[in-house]
């Protein structure tokens, strides 16, 4: 065995292989054979898949409508999720009904699918309100706007359900750059201690808001759980058919008492982090069109063209299933949740700036009532004040 001291010249880190990066479809649209992934998809038929670009479609317009609200300033805020829909809609698809999920502030889309009215979005993004929904109506908690805190609060509710012996699952999502902190590597912990029946799904959108992750990680995010324990998958985050297997396939392991995933879907946003963002100041055009060509409405799409002619005179896919009927549908199905959105938006009110007190507690609390008074008093002051810019008089 040779010696080493502190004069020692690096060698190099020793060679560990990288995990695959799990794909079934691939950009130009054309289905390719996965052993991992292929068993968890053998009930897919071209309907479904018509169903899934709908579905991307239809999330797709919501987040273009609630940019543009956002700059037409109706919203105070809006992150976009331009380029994550098969992350989205292929992780939310494989949820049952029972399961929990608790978002980051980019899951609009997740959201949406799980049963929020769009209107909520907008109210919530509005500052009309804390939450736009009630969580135990749809098994979605609120979103969550500190990074990566959802995940404590899944794992939680994880060993919550594992002690009602309950078959319910929890998702947790968040971006590459929660992976950077404490909480998520906290969760980790916990989950693989506690076997927590718990899945974390972090959308590798490459950019924590201007740093690359890259910088953060410096081998694959998916490398990290193994570390605690956790077994993970790397998958096409543009691919919404891998991105669905893939999380079918650890839902039902925690299901079944095999205890956490984690799952990092590879995929880019093609927006600004929100809409207080400017991205061309630290990524360049280049990067972005290259990721343009990975599309994932646009292979949905493709591998649809390419299925159709053959499926549909079995009349599995029904009768008159063409391509082009296909994006009639989910174009249809994207304005009428569009307009549905704008005429909803004249119906939202203020509620008021002493409506911060509500709901804090729920039942009377003094100190609360003391601090409401408090601010009450405060701004009867400015009653009546003129706020616009008129010059007083003696200021000239």
């Amino acid at each position: 065995m040779g010696s080493v001291s502190l004069n020692t010249p690096p060698t190099g880190m020793p060679h560990v292989p990288e995990p695959d990066l799990h794909q079934v479809l691939t950009p130009e649209g054309h289905r390719r054979p996965d052993h991992d992934l292929d068993p968890w998809l053998e009930d897919l038929t071209p309907r479904r898949l018509a169903e899934l670009h709908r579905d991307m479609v239809v999330i797709r317009r919501l987040d273009t409508e609630c940019t543009h609200l956002q700059r037409q300033g109706e919203l105070a805020l809006w992150p976009p999720l331009l380029g994550q829909e098969a992350a989205q809609v292929g992780s939310a698809a494989a949820l049952h009904a029972e399961d929990f999920v608790f978002p980051s502030y980019r899951e609009n889309g997740v959201a949406y699918l799980r049963g929020v009215d769009p209107l909520g979005l907008v109210r919530l993004w509005r500052g009309s309100t804390y939450a736009g929904w009630d969580p135990r109506e749809v098994n979605l908690a609120a979103q969550q706007i500190i990074i990566g805190a959802q995940s404590l609060h899944a794992v939680g509710h994880a060993m919550g359900q594992q002690r009602d012996a309950s078959t319910a699952v929890t998702l947790a999502y968040f971006g590459d750059g929660a992976t950077s902190q404490g909480d998520v590597n906290e969760a980790m912990v916990f989950a693989a201690s506690f076997h927590a029946p718990v899945v974390f799904l972090c959308q590798n959108n490459q950019w924590a808001i201007s740093e690359p992750v890259s910088l953060q990680a410096r081998r694959h995010i998916a490398d990290r759980p193994w570390g605690f324990g956790i077994p993970a998958m790397r998958v096409d985050g543009n691919d919404v058919l891998a991105v669905m297997a893939a999380t079918r396939r650890a839902l039902e392991r925690a299901r079944n008492g095999g205890g956490p995933t984690f799952i990092e879907a590879v995929t880019y946003r093609m927006g600004p982090h929100t809409t207080a963002d400017d991205p061309t100041r630290y990524r360049s055009a280049e990067e972005v069109e290259a990721w343009r060509a990975k599309d994932p409405i646009d292979r949905v799409e493709a591998h649809l063209a390419a299925l159709l002619p053959e499926a549909s005179p079995d009349g599995d896919a029904g009768p008159g299933l063409t391509v082009e009927a296909v994006r009639e549908e989910s174009g249809r199905a994207a304005d009428e949740m569009a307009a549905r959105l704008r005429a909803g938006l004249a119906e939202i009110t203020d509620p008021g700036p002493e409506a911060l007190f509500e709901h804090v507690y729920a039942e009377p609390h003094h100190e609360l009532e003391r601090q409401r008074e408090h601010y009450r008093l405060y701004l009867a002051q400015f009653d009546g004040e003129q706020l616009d810019a008129r010059p007083r008089e003696g200021s000239r």
